[in-house]
């Protein structure tokens, strides 16, 4: 796979959106009088659409998060051989999904990193760029969870963040004797959300674009003119 493109960010780019941390973690611990966690949403955001924005807020709300990264792969590793849009595109698109809503933030962390972007390496990076007084919570659903020992170094990635784990359709959540049984007693950082899961993909999405279907309330509004806009998705999917 070669390597993503250089992403740039146009005058009219929200600005809100950073690859390091914008605030102080300490002033916030100091404030509020507890470590503060942050949730990282990793994924492609081919396009960022609702069932996204649900489940970092789902997993804010459940955990008590104050603060939500979604952090775009530059390269993800389990895309195989599909092509997927260029990085400034996909970043682009996720700004504009979290534009407006103070819990949601942008990380270029994968982007400005070379080769492929493995979560693991990810969070790694923001645990010493935040220190001891941030805990952080790694947000999946639970079809991620289910192939977690395809990722990198699950149990290190364990070590380093929480987990928060979704529902997906079609993949129930996991038995807490079987996260035990995998995980021994660091199974007590997985959490299990008990929210509703939303039936919407990123697959599907572009699959409907591609046969001239609306993907309105699907994905934030401003995503979908992007969409439009740029003419993405409009060959169909060979794989």
């Amino acid at each position: 796979m070669s390597a993503a493109a250089p992403v740039r960010v146009s005058a009219k780019t929200p600005a809100r959106s950073a690859s390091r941390p914008t605030s102080d973690p300490a002033a916030g611990r100091q404030e509020t009088g507890r470590t503060r966690r942050i949730g990282v949403l990793g994924g492609t955001f081919d396009p960022p659409h609702v069932g996204h924005l649900w489940l970092a807020t789902l997993a804010a709300d459940e955990l008590d998060l104050d603060r939500v990264l979604l952090m775009p792969a530059a390269q993800p590793p389990h895309k195989g051989a599909r092509r997927i849009s260029n990085a400034a595109d996909r970043v682009l698109m996720t700004r504009l999904a979290t534009s407006g809503d103070p819990l949601l933030e942008v990380s270029l962390i994968e982007m400005e990193r070379p080769g492929p972007s493995y979560t693991v390496d990810s969070v790694a990076e923001l645990q010493a760029t935040y220190g001891a007084e941030v805990q952080l919570v790694l947000i999946m659903a639970a079809d991620q969870l289910v192939a977690i020992d395809t990722w990198r170094e699950p149990d290190r990635l364990l070590d380093l963040a929480e987990w928060a784990v979704g529902r997906r359709p079609g993949t129930p959540l996991p038995e807490r004797r079987s996260l035990v049984e995998r995980f021994g007693a660091a199974a007590r950082r997985i959490h299990l959300l008990s929210g509703p899961s939303l039936d919407v993909s990123s697959s599907a999405i572009r699959r409907r674009v591609a046969s001239g279907r609306s993907i309105r309330y699907l994905v934030p509004r401003a995503v979908e003119e992007f969409v439009g806009d740029r003419g993405l998705y409009r060959r169909s999917e060979r794989s």
